[in-house]
């Protein structure tokens, strides 16, 4: 009878919490699955991205920088964990992603720690005023997918529980993601949920461009 191989230890304690599924946001907008089965990729411009990804799974491994030409570096982690490697597999998420992703398995409870790291990770905001109306001032939080079945089971998520309904902006020739928008009051509500908890981790440069969006719109709400 042959020896039986050591079991694989995996770096990543897998268990659910509000830095995990943080973690698994980033994952699925910005992270990579190899194809050799074991290992993750992880690459970001911003080192405040690579250092929340770390903490958010508990991990230290060493932070290289992939340089992605014209002198346009970035920094990247890269580690093997054959285990944690399967449960991302178990919960939807595949290599080559982009256009594969589907249903994503979060818990209820965690899904807005989720959000916010898909947002960190992916998403964007952005505001301005309508010159159309006076004091009229628009605000809007979005998330992009090449994936239309990923994008319409978040969409139909964020409705389920926080009843906010979005709208979908379809792909075009010449872009080739789907865009889910959130506006002003919906959006407002989304970034609430999102941080909720006092001391999730966050992206600071997103957060406090959103604050102080938020600033202006308390503003016009006080004036009227």
């Amino acid at each position: 009878m042959g020896k039986r191989g050591a079991k694989p230890k995996g770096k990543v304690k897998i268990k659910w919490s509000p830095n995990f599924a943080y973690g698994i946001g980033l994952l699925v907008t910005d992270g990579c699955l190899s194809g050799d089965g074991r290992h993750i990729d992880f690459t970001s411009k911003d080192k405040e991205q690579i250092d929340n990804f770390l903490k958010a799974f508990h991990i230290v491994v060493s932070v290289g920088l992939k340089d992605r030409g014209d002198l346009n570096q970035a920094f990247r982690v890269q580690f093997g964990d054959v285990l944690f490697y399967r449960f991302l597999l178990e919960i939807g998420i595949t290599p080559a992603k982009s256009l594969t992703l589907d249903k994503i398995k979060i818990p209820d409870e965690y899904f807005f720690d989720f959000v916010r790291g898909c947002f960190d990770g992916d998403g964007y905001s952005y505001s301005y005023w309508d010159k159309r109306w006076k004091s009229s001032f628009m605000f809007y939080i979005g998330f992009a997918s090449a994936s239309k079945k990923y994008i319409d089971w978040f969409r139909s998520t964020v409705s389920r529980l926080a009843g906010l309904a979005g709208h979908i902006t379809k792909a075009t020739r010449n872009n080739s993601c789907h865009q889910l928008k959130y506006a002003k009051r919906e959006a407002i509500e989304l970034f609430s949920r999102m941080h909720v908890r006092n001391k999730c981790i966050r992206l600071s440069r997103k957060y406090l461009k959103i604050k102080e969006t938020l600033a202006i719109v308390g503003g016009l709400s006080g004036r009227t």
